[in-house]
């Protein structure tokens, strides 16, 4: 059984409406060796030295094919492709022209930076990944109130020490633990701990990336 709360949509996100939704309540993050040996329970007859090596060769794989324009389909688990950005780190030649006094006509904004990278991976699960998922999983309500944000009134040192209390109670602290502890949006959460961690007094550090990302003490 897995457990959820209810969460309201911060004021703004949709004016006039009172949005309500349900949340996992998340736990743990399963590392790589953690992966691999829950692999290992349901193929045994396979080694996790073989397991390692087949997720290795799909991740170069995914580097190799996916900037050249290809998505990757695997079948029971969904499809992954890319999505692109603007670098805002490494401005455009035009830019660099400006700074250099080459040229005195004001640069437009949208075209301040003119070199793409990439922002990051999509992932749309199989259809039948999902129902089979949803026939085996049922959900109980961890909260019996409706978890409503709270604006970010708190201060830095007030915001680190609740990560930290987080981090103390439960290992380590996900982006989920940070809204519900500071009442700031997933937004404003995510902006404030890129700063925390950017900052060594803080104490606190990341481990792993994008959904699998949580938040640790610095050793």
């Amino acid at each position: 059984m897995a457990n959820y709360y209810l969460q309201k949509l911060p004021e703004g996100m949709r004016e006039g409406e009172k949005v309500v939704y349900p949340r996992m309540q998340t736990y743990s993050l399963h590392d790589f060796e953690t992966v691999l040996k829950h692999m290992h329970t349901y193929a045994a007859n396979i080694s996790e030295g073989t397991m390692r090596a087949v997720l290795e060769a799909l991740t170069e794989t995914m580097k190799s094919w996916m900037p050249l324009g290809h998505s990757i389909k695997i079948d029971g688990l969904g499809v992954f492709s890319l999505t692109l950005g603007f670098d805002t780190s490494t401005p455009s030649e035009k830019a660099i022209a400006n700074q250099k006094g080459q040229d005195d006509e004001r640069e437009d904004p949208k075209t301040k930076y003119r070199h793409i990278c990439i922002k990051g991976i999509n992932f749309k699960p199989d259809a039948e990944l999902l129902a089979d998922m949803n026939r085996e999983t049922t959900f109980d309500k961890v909260e019996a109130d409706v978890v409503v944000p709270r604006k970010g009134m708190l201060s830095r040192d007030e915001r680190v020490a609740k990560a930290k209390a987080v981090i103390d109670e439960n290992g380590f602290m996900t982006l989920s633990d940070y809204v519900q502890a500071t009442g700031l949006s997933r937004t404003s959460a995510s902006l404030d701990l890129k700063k925390l961690v950017a900052d060594p007094t803080s104490g606190i550090m990341s481990r792993g990336s994008h959904s699998h990302k949580v938040w640790i003490k610095r050793p």
